[in-house]
C-alpha cells in the first residue's frame, strides 16, 4: 500500500478519529516483511544475550540466551528496534511515519517494539493504562502481520469506537492503571459497552497488514483455539514528539519520526550466569548506571561486572 497525498492522509485521519483504529491491507509487501523475519531470526540468532524477552507462561524476564521453555514459542520478544535498523526503517518507513504524525497531529517517536511468535492471550485493555502520556491521546500503537493469522491462533479482538469511552479516574485521581482497582475499570468498561452497544471484533490479518490503535481503543488478544498454531507479529507504541522532549528521551529523527535511543529493559542478574560463553551485558550495565561508569572510569573498579559482583547483586541492581 502506499499513501499517495495528502488527501490520503486526511481521509485516514478523520477515519481514525471516529473509529479510533485504522486496518490497512497489504501495506507492507511479502517480500519486505520476509525481509523483516529474516532479520530477527539473524538477531536471535547471533545476539542473544542482547535480546531481552518476557516468558508469557511464567511472567519471568531474561535474555533470549538464558531462556527456558523455548520449545513453547510463548515469549514477547522486547525492543528488537534497539538493535537492528532494518527493524528501526520497517516501524518507521516513510509512508507509516507520515501516516502516525498525521494521526497524532505531531511526529511520532517510536519509544517500544514487541515481537511475538504466537498470540498474546492479553484480557482487554487500552495501552493508555500502561502507557499514560502527559498530553492525552498522544499515543499511538501498530501490530504488524508477519504471517497470515488462522482464526484459530488467536487474532486481535478490538471494539470500533471504544476509545471515546471517557477514561475511568482511579483513586489517584489519574488515568494510570491501580492494580487495586482494576475489577472496578473491568466494570466500568463491561457496562460501557454494553451502554453504547459497541460491537466486538476480529482482525484476520494477512502478511504485510498493518492495524493502527487509538491510546484508548479496547483490545485484546482473542483465546487461542490452537495451540500449535503461530501468529507471527510485531506491535509497536509510539508518543507524540513534544512530550518526549518534555521528559528529555533522547531522539534519533528517522523520515517524519523519531526513535527512542535508550537502554533495553533491566533483567535481573544471575552472577552464577556469565561466563566465556555467555559474557556479562557490560555496555548495558554502565549505560544503565552512570554512577558506576564514572567509578570504572576513576580505577575504582576494573569494570562493571566487578561492581556488579562486590555490590550491585545486593543492591538490587538489574543489568
Amino acid at each position: 500500500m502506499e499513501i499517495s497525498s495528502a488527501l490520503d492522509l486526511k481521509a485516514l485521519q478523520q477515519q481514525f478519529d471516529r473509529d479510533g483504529y485504522l486496518a490497512l491491507e497489504g501495506f507492507f509487501s511479502s517480500e519486505r516483511i520476509d525481509g523483516l523475519r529474516a532479520v530477527i531470526a539473524r538477531l536471535l540468532q547471533e545476539r542473544p544475550h542482547e535480546v531481552v524477552v518476557d516468558n508469557l507462561l511464567t511472567g519471568k524476564r531474561t535474555y533470549w540466551a538464558h531462556a527456558t521453555h523455548r520449545e513453547t514459542r510463548l515469549f514477547k520478544f522486547n525492543d528488537l528496534y534497539l538493535l537492528s535498523p532494518e527493524v528501526r526503517e520497517l516501524v518507521l518507513d516513510t509512508d507509516l511515519s507520515a501516516l502516525l504524525a498525521s494521526l497524532l497531529r505531531e511526529p511520532p517517536v517510536l519509544c517500544n517494539s514487541l515481537t511475538f511468535e504466537k498470540g498474546s492471550g492479553q484480557p482487554k485493555h487500552i495501552d493508555s493504562l500502561y502507557m499514560t502520556p502527559q498530553t492525552p491521546h498522544a499515543l499511538v500503537a501498530t501490530w504488524t502481520a508477519l504471517e497470515d493469522a488462522h482464526p484459530d491462533s488467536g487474532p486481535l479482538l478490538y471494539y470500533p469506537g471504544s476509545h471515546k469511552i471517557p477514561l475511568y479516574k482511579f483513586r489517584d485521581g489519574t488515568h494510570h492503571a491501580n492494580n487495586e482497582e482494576m475489577m472496578a475499570w473491568n466494570q466500568y468498561i463491561e457496562s460501557q459497552i454494553k451502554e453504547r452497544a459497541i460491537p466486538e471484533r476480529l482482525f484476520f490479518a494477512k502478511k504485510g497488514d498493518v492495524f493502527i490503535w487509538h491510546s484508548d481503543l479496547l483490545h485484546a488478544g482473542s483465546p487461542i483455539k490452537d495451540p500449535n498454531r503461530t501468529r507471527n507479529s510485531l506491535v509497536c507504541h509510539y508518543y507524540g514528539e513534544a512530550d518526549c522532549r518534555r521528559m528529555g528521551n533522547n531522539l534519533v529523527p528517522l523520515h517524519s519520526g523519531f526513535w527512542d535511543k535508550r537502554p533495553p529493559h533491566a533483567v535481573p542478574a544471575e552472577k552464577d550466569r556469565y561466563s566465556k560463553d555467555q559474557p556479562f551485558p557490560e555496555e548495558a550495565y554502565l549505560t544503565r548506571y552512570p554512577d558506576v561508569r564514572e567509578a570504572v572510569a576513576k580505577g575504582q573498579f576494573a569494570s562493571g561486572k566487578e561492581h556488579y559482583l562486590a555490590f550491585g547483586e545486593r543492591e538490587g541492581r538489574a543489568v
